[in-house]
C-alpha cells in the first residue's frame, strides 16, 4: 500500500464502546446465583473437568426431566436432585 493511498482515504475511524453481551440480561437473583455457582464447581470437581462438567450441565437429562443447570438454579429441590445425580455420576464405574 502506498502513503498516498492512506492519505486520500477520507473516511474516519468510528470507534465503537465496548459492551458486554451479558449487558442486556437481567442478573440473576443471589439465591440463584450462589447455586449456579455452587453446582458448577462441584460437577467441574466430581464429572472429570471443565468439559465433561459443561456437557452435563447444559444438556437435557432424562433422569432429571430437563437441563440441570436450569433445574439446580430454579429451586433448591432442583438443586438437590442435580446434586444427587452428579454425586452419583461421580462414583459410577
Amino acid at each position: 500500500m502506498s502513503d498516498t493511498a492512506v492519505q486520500d482515504d477520507p473516511k474516519p475511524i468510528k470507534m465503537h464502546a465496548w459492551r458486554s453481551s451479558s449487558a442486556s440480561r437481567p442478573k440473576l437473583p443471589k439465591d440463584q446465583a450462589a447455586r449456579q455457582g455452587v453446582i458448577t464447581n462441584l460437577a467441574f470437581q466430581l464429572l472429570g473437568g471443565r468439559d465433561a462438567a459443561l456437557d452435563f450441565l447444559n444438556s437435557q437429562n432424562p433422569v432429571l426431566g430437563g437441563r440441570p443447570l436450569d433445574l439446580a438454579v430454579a429451586s433448591k429441590d432442583g438443586f438437590t436432585a442435580v446434586e444427587q445425580v452428579i454425586r452419583r455420576l461421580a462414583v459410577a464405574p
